[in-house]
């Protein structure tokens, strides 16, 4: 799919609630008070990024480095302020030391140096894929693992793999993980995981088109590099356990993921792209009845010129910014206005009260 294409589907979809929002629970938690949503900054843009060469960018999945800063990953990224702008590289990622995410997040270095650079050295549209995309990162002791989508054409994944640092993302090196595309019917390409105080790593998926549902699966938290070692979870005969083949957890038209263990719950958010949105879940654990869980509406889409703090037009993305509290939520949201190149942008968005 061409990538001026890929978010025009989602951004002209009908806002509305389908059969599947009536049985998973409303989008507003019944009887809750809609989250106060508030953005908090731009993060990426002209004069915000612009000495790091990189005007134009989306995604920033931030993680918690080993040595407490936080790495902020990026996906396809250009020097200009558009689309195509320029020195094109995926991923690259930079370091804040922010600690008042209320203040707003802000950037102090690049890895790779001065300019960001591409994490690992590839060529873009090559033969056999057009750009590699990151899907989520996570921090495991001493090393953080990055879980990429090699694209062919954005929604085309070819295969995924997991690259790893030891140096707080400074330098990274394939680990030999790599997954088939078609892995469990397509539903293990864009994913998300979290670390649970169990030793295991939870893992939510769907495929790279926003427009199926969810799976989970799990794995040893020292396994993590071991495509062998991931558990699916499944139903099967009148009942769920480990070990059978994947059952989607939850229907629906799935995007970007964010799957985080916070504040002694669990917390899913997503681009809902059938219902053209930002959703959220609060769940006791990963294996929870997402249809009956805690469900919050956390940013609306919204149409270009009718923008306001809890309406953003053409969004996607929203990763949970570590820091957050179930009650104080930052969000790195993602916009592009894909008939014009820009904005093409990360942005900040503060939600308080999602767990009322």
């Amino acid at each position: 799919m061409k990538r001026s294409t890929f978010l025009r589907a989602a951004a002209g979809a009908v806002v509305g609630a389908p059969a599947l929002i009536g049985a998973a629970g409303s989008a507003r938690a019944a009887g809750a008070a809609a989250p106060q949503v508030t953005k908090i900054a731009d993060l990426t843009g002209p004069g915000l990024t612009t000495a790091f060469r990189m005007e134009a960018t989306d995604l920033g999945i931030p993680a918690r480095t080993p040595d407490g800063r936080l790495l902020f990953v990026f996906g396809d990224t250009f020097e200009g302020a558009a689309v195509g702008a320029g020195w094109w590289r995926s991923p690259v990622a930079l370091w804040s030391g922010t600690t008042d995410l209320n203040a707003g997040v802000r950037f102090d270095g690049a890895v790779g140096g001065a300019a960001a650079q591409q994490l690992w050295a590839y060529e873009h549209d090559n033969p056999q894929f057009s750009t590699v995309l990151p899907s989520d990162v996570i921090t495991i002791g001493g090393s953080m693992y990055l879980h990429v989508m090699v694209n062919k054409g954005l929604g085309n994944v070819v295969w995924t793999e997991i690259w790893r640092s030891d140096n707080s993302g400074a330098n990274w090196y394939h680990t030999g993980a790599k997954f088939a595309p078609d892995l469990d019917g397509g539903l293990f390409q864009c994913l998300s995981w979290g670390l649970g105080d169990d030793g295991w790593v939870y893992v939510y998926s769907t495929s790279f088109t926003r427009s199926r549902p969810i799976i989970l699966k799990r794995v040893r938290a020292d396994r993590i590099a071991d495509p062998g070692a991931y558990e699916p979870w499944g139903y099967r005969d009148g009942q769920w356990a480990w070990g059978q083949p994947a059952t989607p957890i939850l229907e629906g038209k799935f995007g970007e993921l964010c799957l985080r263990p916070l504040d002694g719950k669990w917390v899913l958010t997503w681009f809902n792209a059938g219902d053209y949105r930002i959703d959220g879940i609060i769940m006791d654990t990963p294996t929870s009845n997402l249809y009956t869980a805690h469900r919050q509406t956390l940013i609306w889409g919204g149409a270009w010129g009718q923008e306001d703090d809890a309406h953003v037009a053409q969004l996607y993305g929203g990763y949970i910014i570590p820091g957050s509290t179930l009650n104080d939520l930052h969000l790195s949201v993602s916009q592009w206005n894909t008939g014009a190149g820009w904005p093409y942008r990360v942005m900040q968005h503060r939600i308080r009260g999602f767990a009322a």
